[in-house]
């Protein structure tokens, strides 16, 4: 059974991310997507965020009737916990729950793995299982494969030529494997849906009817410090 993890911060989830899992669900075959919202984002640590049961509600919301998408809590920390939720550490913890013929894949937005090589042990994570990176117009495989850490990473006249190909297709580079799905193009961002939260502007076409209901009721992002 394929299965993929898609993580990331969801503050909030929106359409973009439902519209990349569903392709990503159809292309790579995957029978689970577990939508895991970081508790807290090592890249964030200094960044004001809702707080994590606000965004886990979010994500129970938007994948409700959704078949094959979890909201999941596999990042959830013990109370007062103030070490961050590392991606190498969800990935190896989840696979000791998947059976030997499973096949387990992370799902993340090229602007997400641009900093990859900025993460945690991230040469060993980019081995752990294998990337599905959602990419958009205007990026090219030499974008992904500069993004690498040092020790994986091409050499520059490899780069370079990547550079001249449009993000499709597959890397395989020292032990690891980045599959790119570039079907997916939605205007769509979190940092946008939070300007409109604070106009007091209509949600619905951004992250759904039961979502944006949600946020209204619970009062989010009405200012720009607020972690509600």
């Amino acid at each position: 059974m394929n299965v993929a993890l898609f993580g990331g911060t969801f503050d909030p989830v929106h359409r973009g991310h439902l519209a990349i899992a569903r392709a990503a669900a159809q292309k790579f075959e995957l029978k689970r997507i577990l939508f895991v919202a970081a508790d807290i984002p090592p890249h964030k640590l200094k960044v004001p965020i809702t707080a994590y049961y606000h965004r886990y509600a979010m994500l129970a919301l938007a994948t409700a009737g959704e078949k094959g998408f979890i909201p999941s809590m596999l990042e959830v920390n013990e109370p007062n916990a103030t070490r961050p939720s590392y991606s190498i550490d969800t990935i190896r913890r989840f696979k000791k729950t998947l059976n030997k013929s499973d096949h387990l894949f992370f799902l993340i937005g090229i602007d997400a793995f641009r900093e990859v090589g900025t993460w945690h042990k991230a040469d060993e994570l980019l081995r752990e299982c294998d990337f599905i990176v959602a990419s958009r117009p205007g990026y090219s495989l030499g974008d992904l494969a500069d993004a690498l850490p040092k020790a994986i990473r091409p050499r520059p006249g490899v780069i370079q030529a990547f550079k001249k190909q449009p993000a499709s297709g597959t890397i395989a580079l020292g032990g690891s494997t980045i599959h790119v799905l570039s079907e997916v193009e939605e205007k769509v961002s979190a940092t946008e849906i939070r300007a409109a939260a604070r106009s007091g502007k209509k949600l619905d076409r951004l992250v759904g009817e039961a979502v944006a209901e949600y946020i209204r009721k619970m009062g989010l992002y009405r200012s720009t410090n607020e972690k509600a």
